[in-house]
């Protein structure tokens, strides 16, 4: 960074002292040709002065002064000029010309100046005054080279102190990134004492060290708790296929197999759910749509009541549409994990009710079973939690479907609770909002 500020603050130094310096030049040409031009005035007038004053135009004339009548014809008996017509008149007006070439082919061009004045005869005469410019193209290249130096020393020195400047500028940059490097976890950066962008360069860095060793904590939590869940069924799975290997009975191989194959639906289901939650953590949700609620929650209990689990799901629902704002698949989600949740510890039946508010919809969720101590309540939607004290395979599910539904509510702006249902088991609530205006406030 420094070597490509201290090239462009370079670059652009000589771009504008180029401008400058063409500038100044043209500026000094004109001041010098303008000093020329004064001195040959002051020569045209002295020999005019000599002319009207009875001096003949032969002796007048001399080098560099020439005497012409009005129509450039010269007067005073030597060679012609080879000025145009157009530069008589220029001359004749009082203006100066320019003439290229110039003595001893030094290429440097021939500056003339002239007045026209009444000889004492009464005839108008046209005296000139005319000059080699060498000495004024020798001042001016020389003026350009001066220029042109200084313009490459002050480039060099614009470099130099933005390579010093943006060095001193980035040493607190260094030091910060040097002191992050080293930074233990859980440790933050100081913070400088002066409010500037280097305090909220360090306030930033802080937030996001931060969220790193939340992540890092999270991904170790959740790593240990996955590990911990499919030991248990692939542990059975392995222990229950040695024993068939080892006492072949057909009878015994049978039920060997039931169990296999009920630890590998298990085995999926928690793989299923382990995916589902690392896909919430990871990926950007979808755009959101309106959703029909009642007609989601109608699909799900009537999928739920032909599945033979021999638990009732009734459903009360109003009699106009509920819309919410998620998709689909989320909804399903939802509404498939609560009733699985209920229908495994309900005794007889599972109440689903859709409830309109003025911001959306409640989700009721309603079983007759043992309920949720008051105690549980607060981590029923922790990842890996059951409420029972046994984790063996048969107690509950995997503790992660409860997990799903509260990640996937986080995300649309809504909220989850748990408390005590009519029915005398537990009731899960969802509140979902109904346009994607409200997914910053929780309903």
């Amino acid at each position: 960074m420094q070597f490509r500020t201290s090239v462009a603050a370079v670059f652009a130094s000589l771009l504008g002292l180029a401008v400058i310096v063409s500038i100044s030049g043209a500026f000094i040409g004109l001041l010098s040709l303008e000093s020329v031009d004064t001195r040959l005035r002051t020569e045209s007038r002295a020999a005019a002065a000599n002319l009207t004053g009875g001096s003949a135009p032969g002796r007048v004339a001399g080098d560099g002064i020439r005497v012409l009548d009005t129509a450039g014809n010269p007067v005073d008996g030597r060679g012609a000029t080879a000025l145009r017509p157009w530069e008589i008149n220029s001359l004749k007006a009082g203006k100066g010309v320019t003439r290229a070439g110039g003595s001893g082919g030094s290429g440097a061009g021939v500056r003339w100046v002239g007045r026209v004045v009444a000889a004492p005869s009464g005839k108008p005469l046209l005296v000139l005054a005319r000059t080699d410019l060498s000495a004024y193209r020798d001042v001016r290249t020389t003026a350009n080279r001066v220029l042109g130096l200084g313009s490459l020393v002050v480039a060099l020195m614009v470099g130099t102190a933005t390579w010093s400047a943006v060095r001193g500028a980035l040493r607190p940059v260094r030091r910060m990134r040097l002191a992050a490097a080293r930074l233990p976890v859980g440790e933050r950066l100081p913070l400088p004492e002066a409010d500037d962008e280097l305090r909220s360069l360090a306030r930033a860095t802080n937030d996001m060290l931060a969220r790193r060793d939340a992540d890092t904590e999270r991904l170790s939590r959740f790593t240990g708790d996955a590990a911990h869940e499919l030991r248990n069924p692939v542990g059975s799975i392995r222990a229950q296929a040695e024993v068939a290997v080892v006492h072949p009975d057909p009878e015994l191989a049978q039920e060997t197999l039931r169990q296999i194959e009920q630890e590998a639906r298990r085995l999926s289901e928690l793989v299923e759910g382990l995916l589902a939650l690392a896909r919430s953590d990871t990926a950007t949700p979808p755009e959101g749509e309106p959703v029909e609620l009642v007609a989601a929650a109608r699909l799900v209990v009537d999928r739920s009541n032909t599945a033979g689990t021999g638990t009732r799901v009734r459903l009360a629902t109003p009699l106009s549409a509920v819309t919410v704002w998620s998709t689909p698949a989320e909804v399903a989600t939802v509404l498939d994990n609560l009733i699985a949740n209920a229908l495994r510890y309900a005794r007889a039946i599972v109440r689903v009710s859709v409830l309109p508010t003025s911001r959306g919809a409640r989700l009721l969720v309603d079983d007759d079973g043992p309920g949720i101590a008051p105690e549980h309540r607060p981590h029923v939607f922790e990842r890996f939690y059951r409420a029972e004290p046994d984790r063996a395979r048969d107690g509950g599910g995997s503790g992660l479907g409860l997990a799903l539904v509260a990640e996937v509510v986080r995300r649309r702006g809504g909220s989850t609770q748990v408390g005590t249902s009519p029915e005398g088991g537990a009731r899960f609530e969802v509140r979902l909002p109904d346009r994607g205006g409200d997914r910053t406030r929780g309903l």
